[in-house]
């Protein structure tokens, strides 16, 4: 069995502080499924949750964090801090198509 202190003293400064907060959501996840009282349309969604969260965890204790599943090139830093369990970069591509705002919108 491994020992956590151990494993995170090879990471560095951020990963350390990421793999402490998906601990933290980790467990918070696993009291929420525990919960009677859920609501039965969240129960998968943070079953997927808790999963990347895993996987996520796994990559840091093996020191492959940040690294594209299908490519293994690194993964930016920026959006690992906003989102640590990513797992490709053509993820990332995805994710800042659905940020980009039309200067001129209908909506304003």
């Amino acid at each position: 069995m491994r020992n956590d202190i151990t494993e995170v003293t090879t990471m560095n400064a951020m990963q350390e502080e990421l793999f402490w907060e998906l601990r933290k959501t980790q467990l918070e996840i696993v009291r929420s499924l525990r919960n009677k009282q859920k609501n039965e349309w969240i129960v998968p969604v943070l079953e997927d949750e808790l999963a990347d969260i895993t996987t996520a965890i796994q990559k840091l204790e093996e020191g492959n964090f940040g690294q594209c599943e299908t490519s293994g090139e690194p993964i930016p830093e920026y959006l690992l801090k906003i989102i640590p369990t990513i797992k490709n970069s053509r993820d990332s591509e995805i994710l800042e198509h659905f940020y980009r705002k039309p200067i001129n919108s209908s909506i304003f």
